[in-house]
């Protein structure tokens, strides 16, 4: 027997060498007996130790020694782990030991190399999250369909061949992302996911997707983009809560029917083989922000896609559209429209390089329209309106839209707010003047106004009765002096989208964080030390942050988990870490390399 106690370390003087240090240190296991959460990620392990399954069943080190501990140490009180994280390694197995961790709610094991699952891993009853994307997996055993409870389910970048009818029985699934596998077709059972919210099928090898996809009633994203599909079954258009759908890079002919999907908000079909536009395909897509249509072999548009009222992008370039509905220039929402690589004829090209603004006010000039008969009232502010030159009275009352942009001035003169008389106005644009304070009476327009833009002026501060617009759904703030927003804001429940980007802010301003209607925020090129990861959680809404060339020095960990996040975008901060080869990865490998980063 020998006279050492086992584990103690041995002094090298004496001629016997330093026991080796063991894979997971000690502490990090006394640490999670009272957490209930190890994290191992990046460790180069080969195997997971005993030590781990075992980490409730076996009685601690520190016991079995006899030492004495104080009350904090009480072995006896351990808590049951429940979040396990066990991603950047050298897994090529998973023990049946799992199954001895039957508390588990986490489980990741992300980028490693696994190529099957135990089948023990169908006895972890509790688990809610289990994510194995970046492995090498060709298939999963029929016990993962036993997790009843399990609601994400992370499946990208592996080998799968086939999908099991089995993954219907997960119904309390709300998130499941199966992109990047070699997947090509879904089963039918897929529909029967009922509480899914996100379906990622992008980057695979479909030619169709199954009738039964209709039975998800709650789902807001479908990706599949980089397919092989040709058409979209017609009870897509069933899908009543779906809110972006991605077809790009597929062999589609036509755009898909869609008449009941109201929620709808992003349509992105560009790169396939579409030709045509019709009407019929646009009329229900009241609520269409965004419609991507570029590189396909589009020749017309439609006089009817006026009808998209809420258009802010539409994005046509590289198609065979030789000219444009005049009617386009009507639609007051729409910011960005991309034309380049079409064979436009009747656009000069020096008028396409002035931005979108510019070629919706040429394409508004080129409407014929219609002489009417002025009545009294008309032709009574024709006669009182000594600054009318400057004031576009058609675009008051047929666009809604008050426009006194551009005019260099210090303050906007009463007449432009005498012009709008009883017309209900959604949209102002006082962008590019000498405005160092926002013009009081644009309080008058609190009934109706939903757009505002003050961008390009020499704003310090934004009064607090500006949180009287309570019908604002977009604002642009952009290019001013702007240091803080105050707090009063937060009564803009509306509000989807704010732009921030070149003012002052050297703290990101807390307002936002309450604001939980936000969908974008730009507050690009200021001088913002820091966002709150936590608070950031709480806008579920938000899809797009662009904290572009700011003073940020540390990206926090827990950013990864704000998973509405399509668009993240860090670049110009002085931070080291993570790399600009992950960041140029996109968002969601960002956002997958900052969950794996979060301490236990």
């Amino acid at each position: 027997m020998s006279r050492f106690k086992r584990g103690a370390h041995i002094d090298s003087r004496s001629g016997f060498s330093r026991e080796k240090e063991p894979p997971v240190p000690y502490g990090l296991l006394k640490a999670a007996r009272k957490s209930g959460q190890l994290n191992l990620s990046g460790r180069g392990l080969t195997e997971v130790p005993q030590s781990v399954w075992r980490l409730n069943i076996d009685t601690p080190q520190e016991a079995q020694e006899n030492i004495s501990f104080g009350g904090a140490d009480r072995w006896w009180e351990q808590t049951d782990l429940t979040k396990l994280l066990l991603s950047s390694n050298k897994l090529e197995v998973l023990s049946e030991d799992v199954r001895l961790l039957a508390a588990l709610v986490v489980l990741d094991v992300h980028d490693n190399q696994l190529t099957a699952l135990p089948k023990s891993i169908g006895e972890l009853q509790n688990l809610q999250k289990l994510t194995l994307s970046h492995n090498k997996l060709r298939e999963l055993p029929e016990e993962l369909w036993e997790l009843k409870n399990l609601r994400s389910l992370q499946l990208q970048q592996n080998l799968l061949e086939h999908l099991p009818q089995g993954v219907g029985e997960l119904t309390a699934l709300d998130d499941i992302d199966l992109s990047d596998n070699q997947l090509t077709e879904v089963p039918d059972s897929l529909g029967n996911l009922s509480n899914l919210v996100k379906l990622n099928l992008s980057h695979n090898k479909l030619k169709g997707l199954p009738l039964g996809i209709s039975g998800m009633k709650n789902l807001r994203l479908l990706d599949c983009t980089r397919n092989h599909l040709e058409s979209v079954p017609p009870v897509l258009a069933q899908m009543t809560s779906l809110e972006q759908l991605y077809l790009r890079h597929n062999k589609l002919c036509f755009l898909p029917e869609l008449s009941s999907c109201k929620m709808l908000k992003e349509l992105h079909v560009g790169n396939n083989q579409i030709e045509m536009v019709e009407a019929r395909q646009l009329k229900h897509l009241s609520a269409l922000s965004v419609l991507e249509l570029r590189d396909n072999k589009v020749k017309t548009l439609p006089d009817e896609i006026t009808l998209l009222e809420s258009l802010e992008r539409l994005d046509i370039a590289n198609n065979n559209i030789s000219s444009l509905p005049c009617a386009l220039g009507n639609m007051p929402k729409l910011k960005i429209l991309a034309l380049e690589g079409n064979p436009l004829r009747t656009i000069r090209r020096d008028l396409l390089i002035k931005g979108t603004q510019e070629l919706l006010k040429y394409l508004r000039s080129r409407i014929q329209e219609q002489p009417d008969v002025k009545t009294e009232q008309d032709s009574h502010t024709a006669m009182t309106l000594p600054s009318q030159a400057k004031i576009n009275v058609h675009a008051i009352k047929t666009l809604k839209t008050l426009d006194y942009s551009g005019k260099q001035e210090a303050s906007v003169p009463d007449d432009v707010f005498d012009a709008v008389g009883s017309d209900p106005v959604s949209v102002v644009n006082f962008s590019k003047n000498e405005l160092s304070a926002v013009p009081p009476r644009i309080i008058e327009l609190k009934s109706t106004v939903s757009d505002i833009n003050l961008g390009f002026n020499k704003l310090t501060s934004i009064p607090p009765d500006f949180s009287m617009l309570q019908n604002l759904a977009h604002i642009d703030f952009r290019n001013n002096l702007l240091v803080s927003l105050p707090e009063e804001l937060e009564a803009l429940s509306k509000l989807r989208s704010i732009i921030l980007s070149f003012n002052r802010f050297k703290v990101f301003p807390n307002v936002l964080y309450q604001i939980r209607s936000l969908e974008t925020i730009l507050i690009s090129n200021n001088q913002v030390g820091s966002v709150d990861p936590i608070k950031l959680k709480g806008l579920e809404r938000l899809s797009t942050l662009d904290l572009q060339n700011n003073d940020i020095m540390q990206v926090p960990p827990e950013l990864g988990n704000c998973t509405s996040l399509r668009a993240l975008m860090l670049d110009g901060n002085p931070f080291r870490n993570p790399r600009a080869a992950i960041i140029a990865k996109g968002t969601d490998a960002l956002l997958e390399y900052l969950r794996s980063r979060i301490p236990a």
